[in-house]
């Protein structure tokens, strides 16, 4: 099937089958004798659409490895030639990826000259947390849709029955195709894989095969081109630890009345900001703290000195700054848009956004990386917990009976960016009015843009 983008329905729908089937209502069923022709022939159909992205679901580590194998055994010697590039051959490799989000995994990589892949099968189990992931259960999740009722094990029965038997093989794999297709209209995979392709510089391909640092090494090298740094490569191994997000205990009990949430708004990205917290920024001699005098720098909770913005600024700030902006615009232009497709075009890239800001923090924490610094990630985690204690001192000494409100405020739990307050109100508007006020007290208390 091929689809534009933005289209609901594909405008070529076909199938090629192996042998004679009866006629498909809607379809264009193209039979062929030989195993060889069909090969040919559809590698022949792929160069002629043209298209730029071919999708499917497990298509990187099932069905292109097959359909390659199957190939080169039936000596198809134009089948991998499939790209854009007339004489480049599509190859196929091993590859191990290991991140801490999905574990090690171990996949085909499949390339094809200017073409992207877009395994859905890949995209839902990096993108989303679900209980199966085949493609029946993952069609029901999102679309309330099943595939067609074809066992696995009477699809050779079919195969080597009737033109009949084959047409209800045919119709299973064209459901099979048009599912990925719907997953990626109703997910929107394309208008975001695009999007966080725009903000952070990186390929569709890296955002699809490679882990989340790269896209921080991409902004991080356009941002030091900019201020004439040269990035250097490091190599690390697993070193020290450090303490983590603050999680306050919580007061266990069955709470009739509503509870107000204070959450603060990009905490890490706005505490890196705030205090100007980079690689550029770091000061790491005695002869440099020196120099600069105690009003050049920031002492910090984690110990760690840092330079302030009105001597540098650092090129992570920058790129925390820009980004931020840039989800703003884009969420201040989708509340005014009502074209549909362009609502989702800046949907997706609001979120992209907000997934690259989130994604700096992590970058500088991660040991086994490209540009780790613990400084960096143990500073972020340490102003993180004292604004969080801070907080909750904040709230509980000025919502007292004794200020003149009603009830004393008790914070009963806290994690990591917000703490949950029960003010003793009894309606969910006071609740709310109340938590808005809390928050602009907090706010006040705090470096900008912390809020």
């Amino acid at each position: 099937m091929v689809i534009r983008q933005g289209e609901k329905d594909p405008f070529i729908r076909n199938v090629f089958t192996l042998n004679s089937c009866a006629p498909i209502i809607g379809s264009q069923v193209l039979s062929y004798e030989r195993e060889r022709d069909l090969l040919k022939a559809w590698a022949d159909f792929v160069r002629n659409i043209d298209p730029d992205i071919i999708t499917g679901y497990n298509i990187q580590n099932f069905d292109f490895p097959y359909l390659l194998n199957r190939a080169k055994h039936l000596e198809v010697t134009t089948f991998p030639f499939i790209g854009r590039m007339k004489n480049i051959r599509t190859v196929m490799k091993d590859s191990i990826l290991q991140s801490r989000q999905m574990g090690k995994r171990e996949n085909k990589v499949i390339f094809i000259e200017g073409r992207v892949q877009f395994d859905l099968l890949q995209i839902l189990v990096r993108d989303y947390k679900l209980r199966s992931y085949t493609l029946n259960a993952v069609s029901y999740h999102f679309l309330q849709e099943q595939k067609e009722d074809v066992q696995h094990s009477i699809i050779t029965d079919l195969q080597n029955g009737t033109d009949q038997t084959r047409r209800r093989l045919a119709v299973y794999c064209l459901k099979d195709a048009m599912l990925p297709l719907r997953l990626m209209e109703k997910l929107m995979c394309v208008i975001n894989y695009m999007e966080m392709s725009r903000v952070t510089g990186v390929p569709l391909t890296y955002l699809l095969s490679r882990g989340q640092q790269i896209k921080v090494v991409s902004q991080l090298l356009r941002k030091a081109v900019e201020h004439d740094f040269i990035i250097p490569t490091v190599h690390t191994e697993v070193g020290e630890d450090f303490t983590g997000a603050t999680v306050i205990e919580p007061v266990k009990g069955y709470y009739s009345n509503p509870i107000s949430t204070l959450d603060f708004t990009s905490l890490y990205p706005s505490i890196m900001m705030a205090h100007n917290l980079c690689y550029t920024t770091l000061v790491q001699s005695v002869q440099m703290r020196e120099h600069l005098g105690e009003e050049g720098y920031t002492k910090c909770p984690s110990g760690v000195l840092f330079v302030k913005k009105t001597v540098r600024k650092g090129l992570l700030p920058e790129i925390l700054e820009n980004l931020l902006a840039a989800r703003k615009k884009a969420k201040d232009e989708l509340k005014k848009e009502t074209d549909p497709f362009k609502k989702k075009v800046l949907d997706g890239r609001q979120l992209a956004l907000k997934i690259s800001a989130n994604s700096v923090y992590g970058f500088t924490g991660a040991q086994v990386g490209k540009l780790p610094c613990l400084e960096i990630s143990k500073t972020v985690t340490a102003f993180g917990r004292m604004m969080i204690e801070q907080t909750k001192e904040l709230v509980e000494q000025k919502y007292t009976i004794q200020n003149g409100h009603a009830h004393d405020a008790k914070v009963i739990y806290g994690d990591t960016d917000s703490i949950m307050v029960n003010f003793g109100v009894k309606t969910v508007t006071e609740a709310m009015e109340l938590g808005r006020e809390a928050a602009k007290f907090v706010s006040s208390h705090f470096e900008k843009p912390i809020n």
